[in-house]
């Protein structure tokens, strides 16, 4: 019992971001992003809340595999868990939640976050892998589809 609550807890939790992180998306989705100069490789919106929930759900069961373990690294590797964690949902009010304010310098702090992001994630994975490595494999979608936000970000940052 105490492992399916354990996954739960990380569904939970994953879950918890994803819709806090969304709360700034959906009240400018139809405000100044919409007249926002996009990069032409922008995917429909609802690629993304396809593709966040597929990582989301990935990042919350990699985390459980790695909580299983008896590793002395376990704690490492989900203290830089719960840090990726909350770097993601820095981004969202950071990127679309200042620009109203501070215009395109909101998107290249943005950026910035994600590149915090990114780094934390890539960390996340290298402690991962060693304790479980379907943890880390699990990660890797993740890592892409960041890279593949920042080329959206620098486009945006560029071209706003």
């Amino acid at each position: 019992m105490g492992q399916i609550a354990a996954l739960l807890g990380f569904l939970a939790a994953s879950c918890a971001v994803a819709m806090l992180g969304s709360i700034p998306i959906i009240l400018n989705s139809n405000g100044w992003y919409a007249g926002a100069d996009k990069a032409p490789w922008t995917p429909p919106g609802w690629m993304f809340g396809s593709t966040w929930t597929a990582i989301y759900a990935a990042m919350a069961v990699a985390a459980w595999l790695v909580w299983r373990q008896r590793s002395l690294f376990r704690r490492t590797a989900l203290r830089l868990y719960g840090a990726q964690l909350v770097l993601n949902l820095a981004w969202p009010p950071t990127f679309f939640g200042l620009y109203p304010m501070m215009g395109t310098a909101a998107l290249w702090l943005g950026l910035l976050v994600l590149a915090a992001l990114a780094g934390t994630v890539v960390l996340t994975v290298v402690h991962f892998g060693p304790i479980s490595r379907t943890a880390g494999l699990l990660m890797l979608p993740y890592i892409s589809w960041l890279v593949f936000s920042a080329s959206l970000n620098v486009y945006a940052a560029v071209h706003n």
